[in-house]
């Protein structure tokens, strides 16, 4: 989203220039019949204000006008018993309607709630679309712990002074909005921001895990493994990067094929070299046969790369099924599944088949040696 860039370069909180390694953010609401930005910003920009933040949502327009570089330390939260939010999180102002009138404390009475609610729908929608791009800045997950929070929630939590906001402001005029409810939909917007790389694993690429991390793998999830599997372990790693393939993927990838190499309920077996069920289309066929467990591996990561890209193969075509590939089809991990591929097309029919990868791929990188 657009953000305008209207510093208060008058406010001492800004001349300060303190910064901060930002943990979160804090949505505000500023208290008052104020719907104008420019309000604030023209009231705050004086060596007098005792308050200031990183930005206000127009009530008005839903524009955003940012008053301090994001990394400073703001004036927006006062503190708790346990400190304060103003040392750890950005904090952004929501204005609020004019048509509201505080009698005591949060309490408020509206003359006109078609035009209060419209403009708090702007002004949350404007929030959850900052918010979201603020995370994916700061590499924040939205859904963690004290990362987005409200004033309030920072009060309760010992951050902050005791304020309402803006939890008040959304439940008396009845929109159904809540901070559970924000923090969904700033994660959702989030996503939608990702790009498919950023969301998904890529096939093509350095491996993560080393032999050590698959031999220890292979040997606790099945421990009569044949010596002849763990002396062919290294070829993932050399095939793969051979053709810019992950070769911890192609593990994981035959682990999964081979029910971890036992070979129980699958259509091959081990003296066939052939380790991520290659050729076998259909129930009943035997698949593909290899001279050496090597060849067998350069086979599936030829695949693979059928499926990764459209880049030509650096060793001699070992795979004779690499011709019926559509070309960069998956260039993910997780579109390898036909179920999950946008296309339609993948390795396998099976639902989930990906991520079934990508946690036996996990396991193998997390494993201590």
């Amino acid at each position: 989203m657009k953000v305008n860039e209207n510093y208060l370069t008058k406010n001492r909180c800004f001349l300060s220039g303190r910064t901060i390694t930002v943990k979160g953010l804090m949505l505000h609401s500023v208290g008052c019949p104020q719907p104008k930005a420019s309000a604030f910003i023209s009231s705050w920009n004086n060596t007098g204000a005792s308050v200031c933040v990183h930005a206000f949502i127009d009530g008005n327009t839903g524009k955003v006008y940012q008053t301090l570089p994001w990394n400073y330390r703001g004036w927006h939260c006062g503190k708790g018993n346990r400190g304060s939010g103003n040392d750890t999180h950005i904090g952004i102002e929501m204005c609020e309607p004019s048509c509201i009138r505080y009698k005591n404390g949060s309490s408020f009475i509206c003359t006109n709630t078609a035009l209060a609610k419209a403009s708090v729908k702007r002004t949350y929608e404007a929030a959850v679309s900052l918010f979201a791009g603020l995370c994916r800045d700061f590499h924040l997950n939205p859904l963690d712990d004290g990362v987005i929070i409200s004033h309030r929630e920072g009060h309760s939590r010992g951050i902050a002074s005791n304020h309402g906001d803006p939890e008040h402001l959304w439940k008396q005029l009845g929109t159904g909005y809540t901070m559970d409810g924000f923090r969904k939909a700033v994660k959702a917007a989030m996503d939608s921001l990702l790009s498919d790389a950023e969301k998904f694993t890529t096939i093509v690429g350095k491996a993560k895990a080393g032999v050590g991390q698959m031999e220890s793998y292979i040997v606790a999830k099945n421990p009569k493994v044949p010596q002849s599997v763990i002396d062919m372990i290294p070829f993932y790693l050399s095939e793969g990067a051979a053709e810019g393939i992950r070769g911890d993927i192609a593990f994981a990838q035959s682990c999964l094929e081979t029910g971890n190499f036992t070979f129980k309920g699958s259509a091959v077996t081990l003296d066939q070299n052939n380790f991520a069920g290659m050729g076998v289309t259909q129930n009943g066929m035997r698949g593909l046969s290899f001279d050496t467990p090597q060849l067998g591996i350069r086979a599936q990561v030829q695949h693979l790369k059928a499926y990764a890209n459209a880049e030509p193969l650096v060793t001699p075509v070992i795979d004779s099924r690499f011709r019926y590939v559509s070309r960069g089809c998956a260039p993910y991990v997780e579109w390898l599944g036909i179920q999950e591929n946008p296309q339609g097309k993948g390795w396998a029919s099976g639902a989930g088949y990906g991520e079934k990868i990508l946690s036996i791929l996990e396991a193998v990188i997390n494993r201590k040696i």
